[in-house]
C-alpha cells in the first residue's frame, strides 16, 4: 500500500476514535480529557506505528517486553513525549527490562511480580504508573487478582512502595481510593468510558487487522 494513504487512514481512524471517546464521555457528564487513548501497537513494526505518532498519538500499548525492545527505543528517541504501556503479562525475570522501557505497567497481578517491580523501581529510580490486574469474572483461564483479594493486594503493593496508581474496575477502584481505571478495547471502549475508564486500549480500529 502507498505509505501516504496508510498514514492518512491511520490519522482518520484516530480522529474518529477520539471523537467517539469524547461523545461517550459527554454522554455521562465526564470530561473527555480525563480519558487516555492507548493505541495497541503489538505485532506492528516501527514503520506502521510512525503514522500514528505523526497524527499526534502519544500513548501506545505493547503485549511483550521483547517485542517492544525491538522497536520502541528508537521511536521514543525520535519522539521523547511517547508514553509506552505494557498491557500484556509480565514475568518477574523481565521486571528490569519492563521498568527500563515502559512508562506504565497494567498487569501487576501477583505478589512476586509486585516485589520484582518494586525492587527495580528502587534500583533504577524510574517510576512507571502501575495498575493492578483484576479478574472480575474469576475465570481460571484469565490472569488477575480476584475481586475479593484486590484491596488487600493493593495494600501489599503500596507497602512494597511498588505502586503510584492502580486500576481495577469501577467499584473496586472507588473502594480502594485509586484514580486509574484501565479497561475497554476496540469493540467496547465507549461503554468503558461511560463506566469510568481513564485509559482505553484500541488496536485494530486504529491500525487495521493484523
Amino acid at each position: 500500500r502507498d505509505p501516504l494513504t496508510s498514514a492518512t487512514d491511520v490519522a482518520g481512524r484516530l480522529a474518529a476514535i477520539r471523537a467517539r471517546i469524547a461523545a461517550a464521555a459527554r454522554e455521562v457528564g465526564r470530561d473527555p480529557a480525563a480519558v487516555e487513548l492507548i493505541a495497541v501497537s503489538k505485532t506492528f513494526d516501527a514503520d506502521a506505528i510512525r503514522p500514528a505518532i505523526a497524527a499526534g498519538q502519544r500513548h501506545f500499548g505493547e503485549n511483550r517486553v521483547q517485542e517492544a525492545k525491538g522497536k520502541w527505543p528508537v521511536l521514543k528517541a525520535e519522539t521523547p513525549s511517547i508514553v509506552l504501556h505494557l498491557i500484556g503479562p509480565l514475568q518477574s525475570n523481565k521486571a528490569r527490562e519492563a521498568v527500563e522501557l515502559f512508562d506504565a505497567i497494567h498487569t501487576i497481578n501477583r505478589e512476586k511480580i509486585a516485589r520484582a517491580v518494586a525492587e527495580e523501581i528502587a534500583r533504577q529510580g524510574r517510576k512507571p504508573q502501575l495498575f493492578v490486574q483484576v479478574n472480575t469474572g474469576e475465570e481460571p483461564q484469565k490472569a488477575g487478582v480476584s475481586p475479593r483479594e484486590a484491596a488487600a493486594f493493593v495494600s501489599l503493593a503500596v507497602d512494597e512502595e511498588a505502586a503510584v496508581h492502580f486500576a481495577f474496575l469501577a467499584k473496586l477502584a472507588r473502594e480502594a481510593g485509586v484514580s486509574g481505571l484501565s479497561m475497554g478495547m476496540s469493540d467496547d471502549f465507549e461503554t468503558a468510558v461511560e463506566l469510568g475508564a481513564t485509559h482505553v486500549r484500541v488496536g485494530s480500529a486504529i491500525f487495521g487487522s493484523r
